[in-house]
């Protein structure tokens, strides 16, 4: 199974941060079909302070399949998503998250997340949650 690994979790991997998460991406990083999508790449990249620091994990972020999350089928596919989870009474308030999800749906592929934001997709529509 392809996996995805969401920001909330290389953010922690970055920062030391201990977590059956965190534990999970070191297991991952050993040999699963991993990928990343460009919008978490952007993420994870933002939130350094140092250049030095960014240019480094940058060079370890290109070690992996870097793939595109938004296009205009997938742009529709996730406002599809989005209205069907708000008529459930959820609202995700983070439009990145509702990409990451629809993409990982549209992919058949398990997510590794913190991020309570995915627990929806997961319970709604059927989100391959990654368990730590």
């Amino acid at each position: 199974m392809v996996i995805l690994v969401d920001t909330s979790v290389w953010v922690d991997y970055f920062n030391g941060v201990a977590s059956p998460e965190v534990d999970a991406l070191h297991d991952l990083l050993a040999g699963a079909e991993l990928v990343l999508g460009d919008v978490i790449v952007m993420e994870i990249l933002r939130g350094f302070r140092s250049e030095r620091d960014a240019i480094r994990a940058e060079a370890a972020l290109r070690r992996y399949d870097i793939r595109s999350l938004l296009g205009a089928e997938a742009a529709v596919i996730a406002a599809q998503h989005y209205r069907y989870l708000r008529q459930r009474g959820v609202t995700i308030r983070k439009s990145n998250d509702v990409v990451i999800a629809s993409w990982c749906l549209s992919q058949a592929c398990g997510l590794l997340y913190t991020d309570r934001n995915f627990d929806p997709f997961v319970e709604w529509l059927g989100l391959r949650r990654v368990s730590p």
